[in-house]
C-alpha cells in the first residue's frame, strides 16, 4: 500500500511518499501553507500524482504526550484534508522526527526529511 506523509506547519509542510509495497519512505516536497485552500489542493493533487491509498501526518504531541497549539492547528488541518479525499486521513506521533531529519542530513529539503522519517517510523510500526 502506498502511503503519503505529512509533516505539517502552518508555514511549510513536509511530503514524503512510500514505495507501491510500503517499505521504503522518500521525501517529496514542500507545500507551502497547507492549510489554505491551494495549500489543501496541492496535497490532493499529490495524493493522486502518487496514487496513494492512505495518507498519514505527524501529530506533534508534547514530550508528556500532551496536545499544545501546533496539535489543535494540526487536526484542524487533518479534518479539513479528510473532507477533500476519499481514503483515509490518520496522525501519529511524530516527536523527533525534525530532529532526526536534522542529524541525517542530505539533498531534500527538510521539512521533507522530517516527513520521509515520520513515514519510515509510521511504516515499522504498522509492519507493512
Amino acid at each position: 500500500m502506498k502511503v503519503l506523509a505529512l509533516d505539517y506547519g502552518i508555514a511549510r509542510t513536509g511530503v514524503a511518499v512510500s514505495d507501491p509495497t510500503g517499505t521504503i519512505a522518500r521525501p517529496v516536497g514542500v507545500v507551502e501553507k497547507a492549510a489554505s485552500e491551494s495549500g489543501l489542493a496541492t496535497v490532493c493533487d499529490l495524493v493522486r500524482e502518487h496514487e496513494v491509498e492512505r495518507v498519514v501526518v505527524g501529530l506533534p504531541l508534547t514530550l508528556r504526550g500532551g496536545r499544545g497549539e501546533q496539535a489543535v492547528a494540526t487536526e484542524a488541518f487533518v479534518a479539513a484534508l479528510g473532507e477533500r479525499l476519499e481514503i483515509p486521513v490518520e496522525t501519529f506521533d511524530e516527536r523527533f522526527t525534525t530532529t532526526l531529519a536534522v542529524q541525517s542530513g542530505g539533498t531534500s529539503e527538510e521539512d521533507a526529511r522530517a516527513a520521509a522519517h515520520l513515514l519510515a517510523s509510521y511504516l515499522g510500526r504498522v509492519g507493512r
